[in-house]
Protein backbone atom coordinates (compact mmCIF):
# COMPACT_ATOMS: atom_id res chain seq x y z
CA UNK A 1 0.00 0.00 0.00
CA UNK A 2 2.85 2.38 0.84
CA UNK A 3 4.41 1.63 -2.52
CA UNK A 4 1.26 2.66 -4.31
CA UNK A 5 1.20 5.90 -2.39
CA UNK A 6 4.64 6.82 -3.72
CA UNK A 7 3.62 6.45 -7.34
CA UNK A 8 3.08 9.83 -8.97
CA UNK A 9 0.81 8.26 -11.58
CA UNK A 10 -1.46 6.75 -8.97
CA UNK A 11 -5.00 8.22 -9.34
CA UNK A 12 -5.26 8.15 -5.56
CA UNK A 13 -2.31 10.54 -5.29
CA UNK A 14 -3.51 12.71 -8.17
CA UNK A 15 -6.93 13.12 -6.56
CA UNK A 16 -5.23 13.91 -3.26
CA UNK A 17 -3.32 16.79 -4.86
CA UNK A 18 -6.41 18.02 -6.70
CA UNK A 19 -8.54 18.18 -3.55
CA UNK A 20 -5.80 19.41 -1.25
CA UNK A 21 -4.91 22.04 -3.83
CA UNK A 22 -8.20 23.73 -2.99
CA UNK A 23 -6.82 24.44 0.48
CA UNK A 24 -3.85 26.31 -1.02
CA UNK A 25 -6.13 28.61 -2.99
CA UNK A 26 -8.59 29.22 -0.15
CA UNK A 27 -8.30 32.10 2.35
CA UNK A 28 -6.58 31.33 5.64
CA UNK A 29 -9.76 31.82 7.66
CA UNK A 30 -11.62 29.35 5.43
CA UNK A 31 -8.94 26.70 6.00
CA UNK A 32 -9.27 27.22 9.75
CA UNK A 33 -13.02 26.71 9.49
CA UNK A 34 -12.53 23.54 7.43
CA UNK A 35 -9.99 22.31 9.97
CA UNK A 36 -12.46 22.69 12.84
CA UNK A 37 -15.32 21.18 10.85
CA UNK A 38 -13.21 18.25 9.69
CA UNK A 39 -11.78 17.48 13.11
CA UNK A 40 -14.81 18.04 15.34
CA UNK A 41 -17.75 19.78 13.71
CA UNK A 42 -19.21 17.11 11.43
CA UNK A 43 -18.81 14.31 13.94
CA UNK A 44 -20.52 16.48 16.55
CA UNK A 45 -23.30 17.30 14.06
CA UNK A 46 -23.96 13.61 13.41
CA UNK A 47 -24.09 12.91 17.15
CA UNK A 48 -26.63 15.73 17.47
CA UNK A 49 -28.74 14.11 14.74
CA UNK A 50 -28.72 10.84 16.70
CA UNK A 51 -29.83 12.69 19.85
CA UNK A 52 -32.48 14.62 17.93
CA UNK A 53 -33.85 11.39 16.51
CA UNK A 54 -33.90 9.82 19.99
CA UNK A 55 -35.78 12.84 21.36
CA UNK A 56 -38.34 12.54 18.56
CA UNK A 57 -38.80 8.82 19.11
CA UNK A 58 -39.34 9.09 22.85
CA UNK A 59 -41.79 11.97 22.46
CA UNK A 60 -43.79 10.09 19.84
CA UNK A 61 -43.95 6.92 21.92
CA UNK A 62 -45.81 4.01 20.40
CA UNK A 63 -45.35 0.27 20.53
CA UNK A 64 -42.10 0.43 18.55
CA UNK A 65 -40.44 2.99 20.84
CA UNK A 66 -38.23 0.39 22.52
CA UNK A 67 -36.96 -1.11 19.26
CA UNK A 68 -36.37 2.36 17.81
CA UNK A 69 -34.36 3.46 20.83
CA UNK A 70 -32.41 0.20 20.70
CA UNK A 71 -31.49 0.95 17.09
CA UNK A 72 -30.31 4.43 18.10
CA UNK A 73 -28.22 3.02 20.94
CA UNK A 74 -26.54 0.78 18.39
CA UNK A 75 -25.31 3.83 16.44
CA UNK A 76 -22.56 4.94 18.88
CA UNK A 77 -21.79 1.32 19.73
CA UNK A 78 -21.32 0.54 16.03
CA UNK A 79 -18.93 3.48 15.73
CA UNK A 80 -16.91 2.23 18.68
CA UNK A 81 -16.75 -1.33 17.36
CA UNK A 82 -15.73 -0.09 13.91
CA UNK A 83 -12.83 1.92 15.34
CA UNK A 84 -11.68 -1.10 17.36
CA UNK A 85 -11.75 -3.23 14.22
CA UNK A 86 -9.70 -0.55 12.48
CA UNK A 87 -6.85 -0.78 15.01
CA UNK A 88 -5.36 -4.05 13.67
CA UNK A 89 -6.07 -2.97 10.08
CA UNK A 90 -3.97 0.17 10.46
CA UNK A 91 -1.20 -1.79 12.14
CA UNK A 92 -1.19 -4.39 9.38
CA UNK A 93 -1.25 -1.99 6.40
CA UNK A 94 1.11 0.59 7.96
CA UNK A 95 0.41 3.25 5.35
CA UNK A 96 2.16 6.55 6.16
CA UNK A 97 0.28 9.82 6.15
CA UNK A 98 0.34 11.43 2.71
CA UNK A 99 2.35 14.46 3.83
CA UNK A 100 5.15 12.13 4.96
CA UNK A 101 5.50 10.66 1.47
CA UNK A 102 4.59 13.58 -0.80
CA UNK A 103 5.85 17.13 -0.89
CA UNK A 104 3.85 20.26 -1.56
CA UNK A 105 0.73 19.37 0.42
CA UNK A 106 -1.13 21.95 2.46
CA UNK A 107 -1.50 20.21 5.83
CA UNK A 108 -4.09 21.91 8.01
CA UNK A 109 -3.61 19.77 11.14
CA UNK A 110 -0.26 19.10 12.75
CA UNK A 111 0.72 16.14 14.92
CA UNK A 112 -0.79 13.34 12.84
CA UNK A 113 1.95 10.74 13.25
CA UNK A 114 -0.10 7.55 13.19
CA UNK A 115 -0.88 5.48 10.10
CA UNK A 116 -3.26 6.71 7.43
CA UNK A 117 -5.31 3.69 6.28
CA UNK A 118 -8.12 3.38 7.36
CA UNK A 119 -9.37 6.85 8.37
CA UNK A 120 -10.78 6.78 11.90
CA UNK A 121 -12.88 9.88 11.26
CA UNK A 122 -14.46 8.41 8.14
CA UNK A 123 -15.08 5.12 9.94
CA UNK A 124 -16.69 6.80 12.94
CA UNK A 125 -18.89 9.14 10.95
CA UNK A 126 -20.14 6.53 8.49
CA UNK A 127 -20.82 3.90 11.16
CA UNK A 128 -22.91 6.45 13.07
CA UNK A 129 -24.68 7.59 9.92
CA UNK A 130 -25.52 4.12 8.57
CA UNK A 131 -26.74 2.88 11.95
CA UNK A 132 -28.89 6.00 12.23
CA UNK A 133 -30.21 5.38 8.70
CA UNK A 134 -31.30 1.89 9.78
CA UNK A 135 -33.20 3.44 12.69
CA UNK A 136 -34.64 6.41 10.80
CA UNK A 137 -34.16 7.09 7.10
CA UNK A 138 -34.80 10.83 7.26
CA UNK A 139 -32.24 11.52 9.95
CA UNK A 140 -29.91 8.86 8.61
CA UNK A 141 -29.82 10.31 5.12
CA UNK A 142 -28.78 13.67 6.49
CA UNK A 143 -26.08 12.00 8.57
CA UNK A 144 -24.74 10.09 5.54
CA UNK A 145 -24.45 13.36 3.59
CA UNK A 146 -22.49 14.87 6.49
CA UNK A 147 -20.25 11.80 6.67
CA UNK A 148 -19.47 12.00 2.95
CA UNK A 149 -18.63 15.67 3.28
CA UNK A 150 -16.44 14.86 6.27
CA UNK A 151 -14.47 12.37 4.18
CA UNK A 152 -13.89 15.02 1.55
CA UNK A 153 -12.59 17.42 4.21
CA UNK A 154 -10.09 14.83 5.49
CA UNK A 155 -8.49 14.79 2.06
CA UNK A 156 -8.80 18.57 1.78
CA UNK A 157 -6.85 18.87 5.04
CA UNK A 158 -3.99 16.79 3.61
CA UNK A 159 -4.12 14.12 6.34
CA UNK A 160 -5.62 11.24 4.30
CA UNK A 161 -5.60 9.74 0.85
CA UNK A 162 -9.00 9.36 -0.83
CA UNK A 163 -8.74 5.58 -0.47
CA UNK A 164 -8.21 6.00 3.28
CA UNK A 165 -11.58 7.70 3.43
CA UNK A 166 -13.28 5.18 1.13
CA UNK A 167 -11.91 2.36 3.27
CA UNK A 168 -13.31 4.06 6.37
CA UNK A 169 -16.71 4.41 4.73
CA UNK A 170 -16.70 0.73 3.80
CA UNK A 171 -15.59 -0.40 7.26
CA UNK A 172 -18.12 1.74 9.10
CA UNK A 173 -20.95 0.61 6.82
CA UNK A 174 -20.02 -3.07 7.12
CA UNK A 175 -19.89 -3.01 10.92
CA UNK A 176 -23.14 -1.04 11.26
CA UNK A 177 -25.08 -3.33 8.90
CA UNK A 178 -23.58 -6.77 9.48
CA UNK A 179 -23.69 -6.61 13.28
CA UNK A 180 -27.04 -4.84 13.44
CA UNK A 181 -29.18 -8.02 13.77
CA UNK A 182 -27.09 -9.26 16.70
CA UNK A 183 -27.09 -5.84 18.33
CA UNK A 184 -30.85 -5.46 17.99
CA UNK A 185 -31.44 -8.93 19.44
CA UNK A 186 -29.47 -7.88 22.52
CA UNK A 187 -30.48 -4.23 22.85
CA UNK A 188 -34.22 -4.44 22.19
CA UNK A 189 -35.05 -6.53 25.32
CA UNK A 190 -32.85 -4.17 27.33
CA UNK A 191 -34.70 -1.13 25.96
CA UNK A 192 -38.05 -2.75 26.80
CA UNK A 193 -36.88 -3.40 30.34
CA UNK A 194 -35.83 0.25 30.67
CA UNK A 195 -39.18 1.31 29.22
CA UNK A 196 -41.00 -0.54 32.02
CA UNK A 197 -38.83 1.06 34.69
CA UNK A 198 -40.64 3.78 36.67
CA UNK A 199 -37.41 5.79 37.02
CA UNK A 200 -35.61 5.26 33.71
CA UNK A 201 -38.63 4.74 31.46
CA UNK A 202 -38.43 8.35 30.21
CA UNK A 203 -35.31 7.37 28.29
CA UNK A 204 -37.46 5.27 25.96
CA UNK A 205 -40.86 6.94 26.12
CA UNK A 206 -41.87 10.40 27.29
CA UNK A 207 -44.05 10.35 30.37
CA UNK A 208 -47.69 10.17 29.47
CA UNK A 209 -47.01 8.83 25.96
CA UNK A 210 -48.80 5.54 25.53
CA UNK A 211 -49.92 5.41 29.14
CA UNK A 212 -53.33 6.91 28.38
CA UNK A 213 -54.04 4.27 25.79
CA UNK A 214 -53.26 1.59 28.31
CA UNK A 215 -55.55 3.16 30.87
CA UNK A 216 -58.33 3.55 28.33
CA UNK A 217 -58.06 -0.13 27.48
CA UNK A 218 -58.36 -1.18 31.12
CA UNK A 219 -61.00 1.23 32.39
CA UNK A 220 -63.64 0.52 29.70
CA UNK A 221 -63.09 -3.15 30.26
CA UNK A 222 -63.67 -2.73 33.95
CA UNK A 223 -66.85 -0.75 33.29
CA UNK A 224 -68.03 -3.42 30.90
CA UNK A 225 -67.43 -6.13 33.46
CA UNK A 226 -69.31 -4.10 36.14
CA UNK A 227 -72.25 -3.49 33.78
CA UNK A 228 -72.47 -7.15 32.88
CA UNK A 229 -72.33 -8.10 36.55
CA UNK A 230 -75.13 -5.62 37.33
CA UNK A 231 -77.27 -6.97 34.51
CA UNK A 232 -76.78 -10.50 35.83
CA UNK A 233 -77.83 -9.32 39.31
CA UNK A 234 -80.97 -7.66 37.95
CA UNK A 235 -81.83 -10.78 35.99
CA UNK A 236 -81.51 -12.82 39.12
Amino acid sequence: MAGLAESGSNPDVELLYDINGLAKDAPHWFDRVMEFVGEYGLLFAIVLLVLWCWWSVRRRGGEDAASSVAALVWAPLAAGVAVLVNVPIRGFVERPRPFKTHDGLEVLVAGKDDFSFVSDHATLCMALAVALFVANRKFGLGAIVLALFGGFIRVYMGVHYPTDVIGGFALGTAVALLLSPVAMALLTPLARAVERSPRAGWLVRARGRGDAAGRDAVIPGARKESTEAGERDLAA
